[in-house]
């Protein structure tokens, strides 16, 4: 199969097969599709609809984005993970609106200048939107490519990106630019999916080296396995008198960036200093949660019948009343544990 065939036999199953009822798909404008692709980065689609839907009705355009709080933003975000797109989305909505009037670039190196917009979704940003013709190479796109061509060696290397984007822009057709783009999405995500691959329905079976050589498990290749970080924290769980929770502030940038957490400690004395009172362990199980490139266990230090008025720094702590949520975003931590806290039959008083 050569390289046109390639893209039309992939297109003639995108007008046969292909998603087009998406909500990012419809009304489609650069705004809504850069949304969409930004949500979509390492989260699946049936996980992302309602989050795109809450967010748009909430910020139909890029200035009304780019005008919200950030924890506006944040708190909509909520549950999605990997908050640093969130707060890329919000720092990019602000350049658009300083340095291009609030209307969205059409260049794909003023795309790719703005906050968390790398090459490939640039180009799929400009290509969707705008059909113009540039190649992309997201995870779907990768698996593709790689079973397809039978190129070995893990992807996230060098020597083997570039190979990928060199075959990414052979393949990526002059004409129908935008169905191209969806076509091999699409593909990866419903045909050529990571487990499973439904070989029997592909449209591009005849061509595959993957196929031929019965390589579908083994491409693409493996990041090569590194033992994972394992890190350790107390946070302190300080309940007031109307049994609201203390929380702070995370900084800009690291874990949680932005979010709003329990304030968290090396160590549980460092923990009794600031609560400036004993703190009691064990009331809350260890809390275990999984970062892309680390685990980390939180053991909950929990601080009865906590004082208001001992936090001074308002922009950096905050009571939050889980009967009346502020709309802020929260980091999954501390939505799970206050879950747990709603659930505990135990009189705080006598803890």
């Amino acid at each position: 199969m050569t390289r046109a065939s390639f893209g039309e036999a992939l297109l003639e199953w995108f007008d046969r097969a292909g998603r087009t009822h998406l909500p990012w798909q419809q009304n489609r404008t650069p705004y809504r599709v850069w949304i969409s692709e930004i949500m979509l980065q390492q989260t699946q689609v049936g996980t992302v609809i309602p989050y795109y839907e809450r967010f748009m009705q909430r910020f139909p355009t890029l200035p009304a984005l780019a005008a919200a709080p950030i924890d506006e933003v944040l708190h909509l975000w909520t549950g999605l993970g990997y908050y640093a797109r969130a707060r890329n989305l919000h720092q990019a909505a602000q350049t658009v609106v300083e340095q291009h009037g609030g209307e969205f670039p059409k260049t794909l190196e003023a795309v790719q200048a703005l906050p968390g917009i790398g090459r490939s979704t640039a180009g799929a940003i400009l290509s969707l939107a705008c059909e113009q013709r540039h190649p992309i190479l997201d995870g779907n796109v990768k698996r593709v490519l790689t079973r397809y061509f039978g190129i070995e060696g893990f992807p996230g290397e060098r020597k083997i990106e570039m190979q990928l984007w060199a075959l990414a822009e052979a393949n990526t057709p002059s004409h129908r630019a935008s169905s191209y783009t969806q076509a091999i999405m699409d593909f990866g995500a419903t045909l050529c999916t990571r487990s499973r691959p439904q070989c029997s329905s592909c449209p591009v079976q005849s061509g595959c080296i993957a196929y031929r050589d019965d390589l579908q498990t083994a491409l693409p290749t493996p990041r090569p396995k590194r033992v994972r970080p394992h890190r350790e924290a107390f946070v302190l769980i300080a309940v007031d008198e109307r049994g609201a929770v203390l929380l702070e502030r995370r900084p800009p940038s690291g874990i949680w960036g932005g979010l709003w957490t329990f304030p968290q400690f090396d160590d549980e004395p460092s923990a009794s200093s600031f609560a400036r009172g004993s703190v009691k362990s064990g009331v809350l199980p260890t809390y275990h949660h999984a970062f892309t490139h680390f685990d980390l266990s939180l053991h909950p230090l929990f601080l009865r019948e906590a004082r208001a008025e001992r936090i001074a720094d308002a922009d950096r702590y905050r009571w939050f009343d889980p009967r009346k949520p502020a709309q802020i975003g929260l980091a999954k931590p501390v939505t799970d544990i206050i879950r747990q806290l709603s659930q505990l039959t135990l009189d705080y008083r006598h803890l």
